[in-house]
């Protein structure tokens, strides 16, 4: 009895003091997005099991080590970088809805759709699953299939990327953010696809896009009447030019070959030649060497083997730059050639199948590597390619 009048005097002297103390709002959470650079941030369908797909998105910190490296058009391959190093500081990384959601016309609609890669017409498609009515929108493509490799994912017009932002602060969380009128106005149009190199005489070389890739990084070039010429033989002076064109996009190394040359590098090499600076930078720099009787022979066509033993030389340069040793990792397993036992290069050829395939078959076909067949411009830029992401990513570990 005494308890239940204790409990009744209680709730009197609180509904008191709840009618003295003023009810204070709570302030009202606001959630907004923030524009980013796109090429700051990629999707990626990453493989795992048996052609199945995982949706990631990466975002590259600026200013930090390189997260991921892309090659080839119609699919772009991802290289992904972030997955060879400790990337915190230098890379984000989203897995699930927790890292990523959709959002419409600037309202938050993460709970209403449901995120998924779908294989369809000879490509994956990254589709938003309406929850409630079923409906689908697809939101980007990959433009074909590779199987195995990371695949990026090009958002579809009425997309972008965009950070999540909560009381303006931002966050790590992305948004596949559309504009439902830009989404409608394109209808079914997918996104325009990487553009492959316009040079009409590589349209069905099989090295196709690794020219362009070579090409955008400004290593090689095409001719004035806007060919490639794939099949020609690249000369010893053009590969110096090539690889120290090369060295110089990878990130961290300054190639400064001088602007006068006041002596000749070699007998045959004057020094007002275009390319005399060039060869004399490589000399120095033990990348390439001359011939017994003191020439170097310039406009000779380089053979494939002679492009391996100078991307070879190249690729331990980078490494004695940074500071590590200058023996080379390998990244795979070695091809067995079956023509280059005995050869001068059998060993070095050997080495380079294991390094990033910067040694591969003839054309991409069969066990023959044809060591003494002139290098074709096509598989130089390739060759020369894959050298330079290989050395990329290991300057990018080497910076951590």
């Amino acid at each position: 009895m005494k308890l239940s009048q204790s409990l009744k005097i209680a709730t009197i002297v609180t509904a008191a003091f709840a009618s003295v103390i003023p009810f204070m709002p709570t302030k009202a959470v606001v959630t907004s997005e923030e524009n980013i650079p796109q090429n700051q941030v990629t999707a990626v369908a990453a493989p795992y099991g048996s052609n199945k797909y995982n949706l990631v998105v990466i975002e590259q910190i600026p200013d930090k080590d390189n997260c991921w490296n892309e090659t080839g058009t119609q699919p772009t391959i991802i290289d992904p970088v972030w997955t060879t190093f400790d990337f915190t500081g230098h890379c984000r990384r989203a897995t699930d809805s927790n890292g990523y959601s959709v959002r419409l016309d600037g309202q938050d609609t993460s709970q209403d759709y449901l995120l998924s890669l779908v294989e369809k017409d000879g490509e994956l498609q990254l589709v938003a699953l309406n929850r409630q009515d079923r409906s689908r929108t697809v939101i980007g493509h990959t433009f074909g299939l590779s199987d195995g490799e990371f695949l990026k994912i090009y958002l579809s017009p009425g997309w972008q990327f965009t950070k999540k932002t909560v009381d303006d602060k931002v966050l790590g969380h992305v948004f596949f953010s559309g504009d439902t009128q830009a989404i409608a106005a394109a209808g079914d149009t997918p996104p325009t696809p990487p553009p492959a190199p316009s040079f009409p005489d590589v349209a069905n070389d099989i090295y196709r896009d690794e020219i362009g890739q070579a090409v955008a990084l400004g290593f090689i070039a095409g001719f004035k009447d806007n060919t490639f010429r794939p099949e020609e033989p690249l000369t010893r002076e053009q590969l110096v030019s090539m690889v120290i064109g090369a060295l110089d996009s990878v990130p961290g190394i300054e190639i400064q070959p001088s602007t006068q040359v006041t002596t000749q590098p070699y007998s045959d090499v004057d020094p007002s030649r275009w390319s005399a600076a060039k060869i004399e930078w490589a000399k120095q720099n033990q990348i390439v060497s001359g011939y017994p009787d003191g020439t170097f022979r310039p406009e000779r066509a380089v053979s494939r083997a002679e492009l391996m033993a100078v991307l070879r030389q190249a690729a331990q340069f980078v490494n004695t730059e940074q500071g590590m040793s200058p023996d080379l990792k390998p990244t795979g397993q070695v091809n067995q050639f079956a023509d280059i036992s005995g050869h001068w290069g059998e060993d070095l050829i050997q080495q380079m199948s294991t390094y990033c395939r910067v040694a591969s078959p003839l054309n991409e076909r069969g066990n023959t590597f044809y060591p003494n067949t002139s290098a074709g411009r096509n598989y130089a830029a390739a060759a020369t390619l894959r050298m330079h992401s290989c050395i990329s990513g290991q300057v990018s570990q080497n910076q951590i």
